[in-house]
């Protein structure tokens, strides 16, 4: 199986090119994040030509997540579920489902904005919902995968300069907590199960400044995924390639291929 998380940054402006990387990267599962679209807007059709269902959860004009497979879709839920308080509420940033015998919870981490701020402070809430629904939903012995925009680049190896994100969301003591913690529960970063030892490999670049051509990135697209998930690892990449070319994201696809 292989499958992908790619924050595309408004699927009505990348439509095409989400088609294209689809039909030259051939995922079996692809979870979006930021389609800024409305379920009533969706391209359905157009995903099903291409032999993809496709489930999508979004109120318009911001975020919106969905889940593309052609290995069936299954067990579809969105948020934390009634009993919760999202601190964002309304605001589409998970959506759950079973592809192909393993459960993908894809997720558009909030930013947080500054720090400190409400915002910030809101993120950690949320993140706190995140693991509290892990916990109550799931075992670490279950095939399962987190993944998307988490807005959390785990270590400074992920940065391209410390110093430069010094006092700023992303990367302070709290957010990478966060990470840790679903870590502590049973989950491993399945990228660098591929990649242990390798520094600055990015998936997200500034439009400003040139950033991606001077490789100015941050490495905060991740997929998490349990022992059983693990195991089957076999390859991993950043798609810089996708991140090339008029008008792309300003994120790049994170790809993973599991044995079988």
């Amino acid at each position: 199986m292989r499958f992908a998380t790619w924050n595309v940054n408004s699927l009505k402006a990348r439509q095409e090119r989400v088609e294209e990387w689809l039909q030259y990267a051939e995922p079996d599962v692809l979870c979006i994040q930021e389609t800024k679209l409305s379920d009533k807007t969706f391209p359905q059709l157009s995903f099903g030509a291409l032999g993809y269902e496709a489930v999508h959860h979004g109120p318009g004009q911001w975020n919106g997540v969905a889940t593309l497979s052609r290995v069936g879709i299954e067990d579809v839920s969105s948020g934390f579920g009634d009993s919760v308080l999202d601190p964002y509420e309304g605001d589409a940033r998970m959506l759950t489902t079973t592809c192909g015998g393993v459960r993908f919870v894809n997720v558009y981490v909030p930013n947080g904005r500054e720090v400190p701020s409400e915002f910030y402070d809101r993120k950690l809430e949320w993140f706190d919902c995140l693991a509290k629904w892990v916990d109550a939903n799931a075992k670490p012995s279950d095939p399962l995968v987190i993944l998307g925009d988490f807005n959390v680049a785990p270590e400074d190896r992920d940065l391209w300069s410390p110093k430069a994100f010094k006092g700023s969301t992303h990367v302070t003591p709290k957010e990478r907590a966060a990470i840790a913690r679903l870590q502590e529960w049973g989950m491993q970063d399945a990228f660098r199960v591929v990649y242990p030892d390798t520094d600055k490999l990015f998936s997200y670049w500034d439009y400003r400044r040139g950033d991606f051509h001077e490789h100015r990135g941050m490495r905060i697209d991740l997929v998490l995924a349990t022992q059983p998930v693990i195991d089957r690892v076999q390859w991993a990449l950043v798609d810089r390639q996708a991140r090339k070319g008029k008008l792309p994201s300003d994120h790049a696809p994170v790809v993973i291929d599991l044995a079988d």
